[in-house]
């Protein structure tokens, strides 16, 4: 026994699950897939190749839609989304990977590998799939 622990990384934590949306939806019809997906966040698809990816919390809604009294029927996802997003590798320490939610204030971000998000990683994950 050398006492040395493996390393895990996120590609072995982070969810595979995920839902894209394009920017010009509505925030009601992305509610409803936020219903449909149980989903804790929303990427927003690029639009070219020199674009990045968005993403579309819960909580932006709220700020951005609700406590403005903004209609729901009225307003599309790019408003509201931000973009770009902080994302990370795959090969990452899940060590870093937490260290990078603490520097930046985030509770998940989508992990992106040659230039598609491949799932995505939060807190919960790195938690209970990281540390059992």
């Amino acid at each position: 026994m050398s006492g040395e622990k493996s390393v895990v990384r996120v590609r072995d934590v982070m969810t595979q699950e995920f839902a894209m949306v394009d920017g010009l939806v509505t925030i009601s019809d992305a509610l409803e897939l936020y219903k449909q997906k149980s989903a804790n966040a929303l990427f927003i698809n690029k639009r070219h190749e020199d674009d990045e990816f968005g993403i579309l919390l819960l909580s932006d809604i709220a700020k951005q839609v609700v406590a403005k009294d903004r209609s729901p029927e009225r307003v599309n996802v790019y408003e509201v989304m931000a973009k770009p997003v902080i994302s990370v590798d795959p090969q990452m320490d899940v060590r870093y990977c937490a260290r990078l939610f603490e520097n930046f204030g985030l509770a998940m971000a989508p992990v992106i590998d040659g230039g598609k998000i491949q799932g995505i990683v939060t807190y919960e994950d790195i938690v209970l799939k990281g540390l059992t």
